[in-house]
């Protein structure tokens, strides 16, 4: 896969506590130049679709650990649709889910699908589940209605493996996240069944990429 093919399976990340409105700015122009899609912090969003608006912007709702209410977690979501977002990544309830309140679990992603017209991504945090937990997670995305499931946070210890990546896509589209640094990591999550790659090394995963085929 050379680099125009990959690049819009990308979104370049900048989630960490310490994220300055300039290096949002600076990853805003990487994507840009690369053609890659951008996940920024929810409070970035409007001033991000004006500084690059032929860049997709993704952000995040409930972050970092699912455990907004969630009244909160609508009201997030819409906001960050009407600032410009043009996909949400939404963190589960993981403690919801262990305890087995699946029907919460969904109906809290399916409040935040039918309140925004844009797709949403749900983030079941991998690491901190069992197999059986990943598969009910999942179940609860599809019944949801969200557009795709994605493996991870990248604050829980652990990120994508390609196990996960394959038990996910039995269920929807996957995104992968945590851990991927190389154009060989990438690929890897790819052949799994991933669909998109969540990461920070957006730039170094493409600069490892075949030339584009002309």
């Amino acid at each position: 896969m050379d680099r125009s093919e990959l690049a819009p399976m990308i979104d370049h990340t900048v989630l960490g506590p310490e994220t300055t409105p300039g290096e949002i700015r600076a990853l805003l122009e990487e994507a840009d130049e690369y053609g890659m899609n951008a996940c920024i912090p929810p409070y970035a969003v409007a001033e991000a679709a004006e500084y690059a608006p032929e860049v997709t912007l993704a952000t995040v709702v409930g972050f970092p650990h699912g455990q907004h209410s969630s009244g909160i977690k609508r009201r997030e979501g819409v906001r960050a649709w009407q600032a410009g977002a043009d996909e949400l990544d939404v963190v589960i309830n993981v403690g919801r889910l262990k305890d087995g309140e699946d029907d919460v679990v969904r109906a809290e992603i399916a409040e935040i699908v039918a309140a925004v017209p844009i797709p949403v991504k749900v983030i079941i945090e991998t690491a901190l589940l069992s197999e059986a937990e990943k598969h009910r997670a999942c179940e609860a995305a599809v019944a949801a209605d969200a557009a795709m499931v994605k493996t991870s946070t990248g604050f829980a210890d652990g990120g994508a493996t390609l196990e996960d990546v394959e038990l996910m896509s039995e269920y929807l589209p996957v995104k992968a996240s945590g851990g991927i640094g190389s154009y060989e990591d990438a690929m890897a999550m790819i052949d799994a069944g991933a669909e998109r790659i969540g990461a920070s090394s957006g730039v170094a995963i493409l600069e490892g990429a075949p030339a584009d085929r002309r």
